[in-house]
């Protein structure tokens, strides 16, 4: 399984916002800048954190972004999936017994093989939460002023 571009840096823009949200709402200028992502693609990514509750939006002179509650309930698992959508790496993988995916479906041989990759998948990410990911940086990064994450 390949992440895209969304589950990328929105984890990345999510993580930003969560080190420096702390006191005050994060500016989508300020996460630009140090993610290096377009303003206008992280819009994008907002409105699908928003729409899934994990982020609020706060108006005004000094206003941003927020994480919507406590870092410690929120995993990886929730972020990457509000966006991206399902995380099987095929389709049959997501589906529960009883459903049909395909005409092969009830004879397939490979499908325990996505369906063990998917269950693998969603125990990491569901047991990896933002608060542990904060905390991580803050310590890899405690002499330099600005937390840089990832850019792959």
């Amino acid at each position: 399984m390949k992440l895209s571009t969304k589950g990328r840096y929105g984890l990345r823009a999510f993580i930003d916002i969560a080190i420096f949200g702390e006191n005050e709402p994060v500016s989508l200028a300020h996460v630009a800048k140090r993610q290096d992502i377009s303003i206008s693609y992280l819009e994008q990514l907002m409105v699908k954190l928003k729409k899934a509750g994990l982020i609020v939006s706060i108006r005004g002179a000094n206003g941003g972004y927020e994480i919507s509650k406590d870092q410690g309930r929120i995993s990886v698992g929730d972020v990457l999936r509000a966006l991206e959508g399902d995380l099987a790496p095929v389709d049959c993988a997501a589906f529960h017994e009883g459903s049909h995916v395909c005409a092969a479906s009830e004879d397939c041989a490979s499908k325990v093989v996505w369906k063990k990759i998917n269950d693998s998948i969603n125990e990491t990410v569901n047991n990896i939460f933002i608060d542990e990911l904060v905390a991580d940086s803050k310590k890899k990064n405690a002499n330099r002023e600005v937390i840089i994450t990832c850019k792959i």
